[in-house]
């Protein structure tokens, strides 16, 4: 997971080292947008900018395109929450809830049989951690292998960009019933 700008996040599926590479780019794009306009970047304008870099290493002879896919969540003032996804090629879309990386057609799957338009934050969290839970190749959910990120409203009524720590995420998880205590699964 990553912080782009005051009103972004990506998380990444592929080749982390090309991730980095992107990423800072992605990070510069937003604040020559910023520096030029005196507003954050629109976040399909943003996503656009990087599938674009993304696109042109597919077309040149001696360039290996970034073997990364990204998922882009953020908030911008004209059309409010987004999500997008960019694969390898450079293509790019906006969704209501979707899933890059290995078991990817499982988790879309998942994702269109529970996802509804007027889920809430806590059920929105549930959903993503019942997806992982059957997706993942791992038995058991833990905080090392799971990353969670949210972006919503703070109480100020600023955009918040939380990625959570690894105790929160512990917490989340035996909250959401998919872990249970270990009491629990001794019992």
């Amino acid at each position: 997971m990553y912080i782009l700008n005051d009103n972004t996040v990506c998380a990444v599926a592929g080749l982390t080292a090309d991730a980095g590479i992107l990423i800072n780019h992605i990070r510069y794009v937003a604040q020559q947008y910023l520096k030029t306009y005196n507003e954050d970047i629109p976040i399909e304008t943003l996503v656009r900018r990087i599938c674009d870099v993304k696109q042109g290493y597919t077309q040149h002879g001696g360039l290996r395109p970034f073997g990364v896919s990204f998922i882009f969540a953020g908030y911008d003032e004209r059309y409010g929450f987004q999500l997008y996804t960019s694969n390898p090629s450079g293509n790019y879309s906006g969704w209501k809830a979707t899933s890059i990386g290995a078991n990817n057609t499982s988790a879309q799957t998942l994702l269109k049989q529970d996802y509804k338009d007027d889920i809430t934050l806590k059920d929105a969290k549930e959903l993503a951690l019942k997806v992982l839970s059957k997706t993942t190749d791992s038995t058991k959910l833990t905080s090392e292998k799971v990353e969670f990120a949210t972006v919503g409203f703070g109480k100020d009524g600023k955009v918040q960009l939380k990625i959570w720590k690894p105790d929160q995420i512990e917490q989340l998880l035996k909250e959401s019933g998919v872990v249970k205590d270990e009491e629990e699964e001794q019992a």
